[in-house]
């Protein structure tokens, strides 16, 4: 699963990494190096007013159900959907319709695993995981909007994954669905609702392709921690202090 991430750039910046021309959120998100679920996100999406351009929306970390009658509900059933499974996607019911019509890129530096009791890395011991050959990460994901009784209105989002590979899956057995470039346009056609063409754009022969990782500190446990100097490399066995 991917449950943390970090995206210091702004909003000018993300608008010129994605050919975003239209207009930007009015509200600007802090830099965060540790980004949890339920906090206000960043996505690139298809316009919702002008067609084949892209802009950038706000929406909450976890899909909101549609079927949630209260807040409340659809709020603590948020944290259980941060993630949406590249393999089951098509055929969930809390992922299925936004999967068909609602899908975005999620913008992100890198992003932090924890290593599982199956690799070979002690249990626990957090990565973060960035490119090389990219400034962002265009994480492949999907968004709804879910609508209280009263009218009110809440975006959502979710990131899909996929089955880690190479030195990630020594990590974790998961991996987010990283979307090349060249598939953003098809990817975020609302158009589009071709289940078996949008899953292939999901494949991709070198998935990991440019990744690589490094031990942080456990600090990036603490939601409270939020400095560049989560980032940072460790050494392994190294002895860490508090902020």
């Amino acid at each position: 699963m991917c449950g943390r991430y970090a995206q210091s750039l702004n909003t000018s910046e993300l608008a010129e990494e994605f050919g975003i021309g239209v207009t930007t959120p009015a509200e600007e998100l802090p830099s965060s190096w540790n980004i949890a679920p339920t906090n206000p996100i960043y996505i690139v999406r298809a316009s919702q007013t002008l067609a084949e351009q892209k802009e950038l929306s706000i929406a909450s970390w976890g899909i909101m159900a549609h079927w949630h009658q209260s807040e409340e509900e659809a709020r603590a059933s948020q944290s259980h959907a941060i993630n949406a499974r590249s393999e089951s996607i098509h055929e969930k019911p809390t992922f299925r319709n936004a999967f068909r019509t609602q899908r975005c890129l999620i913008p992100a530096d890198g992003y932090y695993e924890w290593a599982t009791a199956l690799g070979k890395y002690s249990p626990k011991q957090p990565f973060y995981i960035s490119s090389t050959k990219t400034r962002t990460l265009s994480i492949a994901g999907i968004w709804s909007t879910w609508k209280s009784m009263e009218g009110e209105i809440i975006q959502s989002a979710a990131i899909i994954t996929r089955e880690a590979v190479g030195e990630l899956a020594t990590i974790h057995s998961r991996m987010p669905v990283m979307m090349p470039k060249d598939r953003w346009q098809a990817w975020l056609d609302p158009a589009q609702h071709d289940v078996e063409l949008l899953r292939s754009l999901m494949e991709n022969a070198q998935p990991d392709d440019g990744l690589v990782t490094r031990p942080v500190s456990s600090q990036v446990n603490l939601v409270r921690n939020n400095t560049a100097r989560l980032i940072e490399p460790i050494e392994l066995g190294e002895p860490e202090t508090l902020f």
